[in-house]
Formats: C-alpha cells, sequence, structure tokens
C-alpha cells in the first residue's frame, strides 16, 4: 500500500537526490525528514546553517526563505527550532548528550515546543530556581505535552502576580515613568537643538528630568 507522502516531504525527497549525501545541505535535508523524532538534530544543522550563513552559498538571500523554500518549515518554527536548540547548548547541554539521546525513552523525548517553554521560563523574573526545576523535571522526565506545561506555566505567573500585587504595581509604575522620562529627554534635545524656545523651559525640562531620575533610581 502506497503511502502518502505531503508536498513538502515529495520535495525534500527530491531535493535529496541532487545533493551529495556527504554534504552538510543533504544532512539538514535527511534532519528534515525525520523532524518528528529527531528536532534537536534538525535544530543543531539550522543553527550552523545560520551561524555561517551558508543559505547564502545555496542561493538563499535570507534564513527565511531558504527554511521555506527548501524543507517547508515556517519562520516561526525556524525560530523557535533555533532558539531551542541554542538553549539547550548554553543551559542544558547534558540533554544534548548522546548518552540521553540513545537511553532516554521515546515518550520523554521533549519537543521544541516544551524546551522553548522552557527557555522563556529561564528568562522569566516572575519565577524562580525551583519552579525551573520542577518545569524541567516535568519536560525532560515526565515527558509532559507542550500545551499542558504552557497551561502549568501560565497558572504558576498569574499565582506568582497574585502573591506579590504592590511589587508588581510598583514595576508598572516605574515602567510608566522611565517612558516619561525618555520623552522628556528627546524633548530637551529637540529644545538644545532648535532654540525656539526660552531657556526658562529648557531649565525646567531639565528639572523634572531629574526628579524622575530619582524616583527610579
Amino acid at each position: 500500500m502506497e503511502i502518502h507522502k505531503s508536498k513538502s516531504m515529495q520535495n525534500i525527497e527530491e531535493k535529496m537526490q541532487n545533493v551529495g549525501e556527504d554534504s552538510l545541505r543533504y544532512h539538514v535535508l535527511q534532519s528534515a525528514k525525520n523532524f518528528k523524532t529527531s528536532w534537536v538534530a534538525l535544530g543543531r544543522s539550522l543553527y550552523t546553517v545560520w551561524k555561517d550563513k551558508l543559505y547564502k552559498d545555496w542561493g538563499f538571500n535570507t534564513l527565511e526563505g531558504y527554511t521555506s523554500k527548501e524543507i517547508g518549515i515556517k519562520k516561526l518554527t525556524a525560530m523557535k527550532l533555533l532558539r531551542s536548540y541554542y538553549f539547550l547548548e548554553k543551559e542544558e547541554p547534558q540533554y544534548l548528550s548522546s548518552e540521553y539521546t540513545e537511553s532516554a525513552p521515546a515518550t520523554t523525548v521533549p519537543t521544541y515546543e516544551s524546551v522553548d517553554l522552557l527557555r522563556k521560563a529561564k528568562n522569566n523574573k516572575i519565577l524562580d530556581g525551583e519552579d525551573y526545576t520542577n518545569l524541567k523535571k516535568d519536560i525532560f522526565e515526565k515527558g509532559r505535552d507542550a500545551q499542558v506545561v504552557k497551561k502549568d506555566l501560565t497558572n504558576l505567573i498569574r499565582q506568582r502576580k497574585e502573591i506579590d500585587p504592590e511589587e508588581n504595581h510598583e514595576k508598572e509604575r516605574v515602567n510608566v515613568v522611565r517612558r516619561y522620562l525618555n520623552v522628556l529627554k528627546s524633548m530637551k534635545k529637540e529644545i538644545e537643538i532648535s532654540k525656539l524656545l526660552p531657556p526658562a523651559l529648557l531649565k525646567e525640562t531639565e528639572s523634572l528630568i531629574r526628579k524622575l531620575e530619582e524616583e527610579i533610581s
């Protein structure tokens, strides 16, 4: 019985027939073909392609053009793959080792979406080290689905915000003051350059800038 293949998969296989099997270009195509089970390999390959701008050698002006036209991956997916792989390489390299990939049950190997969520959690100042550790266990040891992880992470962040509403209010206040400060500094520069307004107004603007800087110092 013939297995139906998507247009993008047919396109990949056709290109593979015209590329040397020992080349990186062939390897990227092969990784894309096995995308569902080996996204790490594809992420690693795409990272090399992006870092060294190899797509230009292959006739593409942008990485987006290369990923969409040659391997049938949209820009958003390609960026998630790159970020997820780089995050593991930088923060959790043990999960890129052959020992892990060969010994871990297929059901617990995380998707790139799950790793991307872990990356975002790592950079979220609302969450602490324990939150990150628990999330990592859910992803790498329990193999929880990305949608479930995303839902739990959203609820956790919401709870953290509710625990200390005063702190969140203070952060919002500081952000607003910073925006006002940037506007005033821009106005001050225009007043100095144009010299169309009286010096007294410039002094008042400078005084207000100092006061706002004290507010957020």
